[in-house]
């Protein structure tokens, strides 16, 4: 008998020092985009049919392991705190294609076979948590194909007579024991006496993430041979989102773009990327040579890479914005493995007009930037995170009292003020952990506190409050993660109010 998988959620890390993990994350970031990258600019029409398959499960399960990587660095940033879910517009086909390069290559290494079908009234774009998703089929198929010997593991993806997404794993093994089903969502429930390795971890992560999903996951033993595991997702848990292809690229037939980027790897992504809008481009290799390239030759378009040698992306920009030279105003694309927020306000505030994170996403998201750094627009959308007011521990009383004490001329200039503050804090106290200045550390909680007393965020200022203790002792490590994912859940609730209180003015 089976009980699941033996994937494993990952653990949960916070690191005292927040410096070193953010520099961490910037380098697996970066190498992660090589080889996602080197692998999509292998030539596949050299290549036999089976070597072509390999590559594509290959370029599919490292796609993923850069998510997943992306999601347990911002776990153990912090960042992942501010929001329960991270939805993203998953197209289907390419989703499927995905599922199917991957698993099917396990199957043929266990002598099994793995299919496939998909409704045809299931939508071709969903905007949910991919993330999440991913990681539920994931522990769902691993689970089927660990206890399938023989025989066949099938994915269904349906919509249901209610208008749920409905995906359903169904395999030929022995089924559930009763001891298995009794305990099969608990953390290492896995029954005594199972000869199959692993420690039971996969359903109980696959019930999590539905969680996250906002669905529901049930699992049943058949009739004669097997087991079926459904995930469904309601309809009021995703939302149908316009196909990319109506996406039109900017046609750069006439544009010079100057791209500093010290990754031969992403010099070659690049190049491809803007070869096929059919862009003029020049390359320099550090920031001292982007420089030297804008005082000698006319461009309209800069892409600069944040961390590089002898001058920073920060710095290039910088000088570009305070010069009164012709390029002032060219539009500016930083291209960044840091992702954030802080890091993200600081290259705004040096004069980017976008971002581009890497690993690139891909053609479509490329030249949707580009456009709207041409254009003069800077989409919002990624910067955007909603929070709740359940999201903050936080006494909203207390918060209305405030802004009612400043009375309606003058709330919004509180919230100006106020928005202004914490993010200074922010920025303070990010220096001070990672340099471990417990000087600074003292001064920066000092005010954090009074900010968080004033507005009700009871749980931010306890913990102000602690790091503030800690600080004081110099014989101890001063953890502050959980401090700053609740500082970044209050200046997006600001940052919210401010946008409300405006669109009903």
């Amino acid at each position: 008998m089976r009980d699941e998988s033996s994937e494993q959620d990952p653990a949960s890390s916070r690191p005292a020092d927040h410096g070193r993990m953010i520099l961490l994350g910037h380098d697996l970031r970066a190498a992660v985009s090589d080889i996602i990258g080197g692998l999509r600019l292998v030539d596949q029409s050299a290549l036999d049919s089976a070597m072509r398959l390999q590559l594509e499960r290959v370029r599919a399960s490292g796609e993923i392991v850069a998510r997943l990587l992306e999601e347990g660095l911002s776990m153990m940033l912090g960042e992942d705190d501010f929001a329960a879910t991270h939805p993203a517009n998953l197209q289907m086909s390419r989703f499927l294609y995905d599922i199917e390069m991957r698993w099917s290559g396990r199957a043929s290494e266990m002598g099994l076979q793995f299919q496939m079908t998909r409704g045809p009234d299931v939508p071709e774009v969903l905007t949910l948590d991919r993330v999440a998703l991913e990681r539920v089929i994931s522990n769902i198929l691993s689970n089927a194909f660990k206890y399938t010997d023989t025989g066949t593991v099938d994915l269904d993806v349906s919509m249901s007579r209610t208008g749920a997404l409905q995906i359903a794993v169904t395999d030929q093994g022995p089924g559930f024991s009763p001891e298995a089903l009794a305990r099969l969502f608990e953390y290492e429930g896995r029954p005594d006496g199972n000869a199959k390795p692993g420690q039971g971890l996969g359903m109980h992560i696959s019930k999590h993430m539905t969680g996250r999903l906002g669905g529901s996951i049930s699992v049943e033993n058949l009739p004669r041979q097997g087991s079926r595991v459904i995930l469904e997702l309601p309809p009021d848990t995703w939302t149908i989102a316009a196909p990319y292809h109506g996406v039109e690229l900017p046609d750069l037939r006439d544009t010079r773009v100057l791209v500093a980027e010290d990754s031969p790897t992403n010099q070659t992504i690049i190049s491809h990327l803007l070869a096929k809008m059919g862009a003029r481009f020049e390359f320099a290799n550090d920031g001292v040579e982007a420089l030297q390239w804008l005082e000698r030759e006319n461009f309209d378009l800069a892409l600069i890479d944040i961390e590089m040698p002898n001058l920073t992306g920060l710095d290039v920009i910088r000088a570009v914005r305070a010069s009164k030279h012709r390029h002032s105003e060219m539009p500016v694309i930083a291209i960044t493995a840091y992702v954030l927020r802080a890091n993200r306000d600081a290259i705004y505030a040096a004069g980017a007009d976008a971002i581009l994170a890497k690993p690139f996403a891909g053609l479509e998201t490329f030249g949707l930037s580009i456009a709207n750094a041409l254009n003069g627009h800077r989409d919002m959308a990624a910067d955007a995170v909603l929070v709740r007011e359940t999201d903050l521990d936080f006494d909203r009383a207390c918060f209305d009292r405030l802004l009612d004490v400043a009375g309606p001329d003058a709330a919004n200039e509180l919230l100006d003020r106020l928005s202004a503050d914490l993010r200074s804090c922010e920025r303070n106290l990010v220096a001070a952990l990672a340099e471990d200045n417990r000087k600074a550390l003292r001064a920066e909680t000092h005010i954090l506190i009074a900010l968080a007393a004033a507005v009700g965020a009871t749980r931010l200022q306890a913990l102000a409050q602690s790091l503030n203790s800690t600080a004081h002792r110099s014989d101890v490590s001063t953890p502050g993660n959980e401090a700053l994912a609740h500082l970044d859940r209050l200046i997006h609730f600001v940052e919210q109010e401010r946008t409300r209180r405006g669109d009903a003015e």
